[in-house]
């Protein structure tokens, strides 16, 4: 039996993008909305590459990127769960911008060059 892909989940092939990148922010984005909501199954590796028509790895990398950011979870044979809703995925965000802005000040770095830095992350992200 095939796997259903999500209609939330669409590579943009014109886009320019990574499908990676584009994976990721497509399972972010629904976790962010709600539209995928936590303990939701996505598809296995091999079922969303074969759909795409990409390497599994390319997906893998998705999936493993946003494991290690902690919005979802690979159970095994179970597959991959979303394990983190908006809220959660917001309160990490707040988290990590308060540690941020604290090294910002002890490093005596003005407002505009931590924006800097917080621009030139999020391009290599």
């Amino acid at each position: 039996m095939q796997q259903e892909i999500p209609r939330w989940l669409r590579l943009d092939e014109a886009g320019g993008r990574p499908p990676f990148e584009q994976i990721k922010q497509a399972i972010l984005s629904a976790a962010n909305s709600g539209s995928a909501a936590v303990g939701t199954r996505l598809p296995s590796v091999r079922a969303l590459a074969a759909h795409f028509g990409i390497a599994a790895n390319t997906v893998a990398r998705a999936y493993r990127e946003l494991e290690q950011a902690g919005v979802v979870e690979t159970r095994g044979r179970a597959g991959t769960v979303i394990t983190a809703g908006g809220d959660d995925a917001r309160r990490r965000v707040g988290d990590a911008a308060a540690e941020f802005a604290a090294v910002v000040q002890s490093a005596g770095l003005s407002e505009a060059d931590a924006v800097a830095f917080v621009r030139a992350a999020l391009r290599r992200a």
